[in-house]
């Protein structure tokens, strides 16, 4: 199991502990077959298996968290700043991304 498994599975636990869920209710919401639901959140958590595109698409969403925040490797600062980015309104994300282009233009 690589590092990258390890981690998609921390900041899949991170995620639905943050949303309140249980694995069981993770993996229904995201339509995995209730029988099996538990085991694969579970596998995926432990970095055992990791889901397809399609799967992780479904767990974001069913977590409000974009996609990209599972795949942030071991960077917990990008991995904070895509979630409070995909939280934020429009008017947010342009003023935040105004300031950054700001920053480097000025070589900070």
């Amino acid at each position: 199991m690589s590092e990258a498994d390890k981690q998609w599975g921390v900041r899949l636990k991170q995620a639905r502990l943050a949303a309140g869920l249980s694995q069981k209710m993770l993996g229904i919401e995201a339509g995995i077959d209730e029988f099996v639901a538990s085991t694969r959140i579970n596998r995926y958590e432990l970095g055992v298996h990791k889901p397809d595109l399609l799967i992780a698409r479904k767990l974001a969403r069913v977590l409000n968290v974009p996609v990209a925040f599972f795949y942030t490797d071991t960077d917990d600062d990008l991995a904070q700043l895509l979630l409070h980015y995909w939280r934020a309104d429009a008017a947010t994300r342009q003023e935040a991304l105004a300031w950054l282009a700001a920053r480097q233009a000025n070589g900070a």
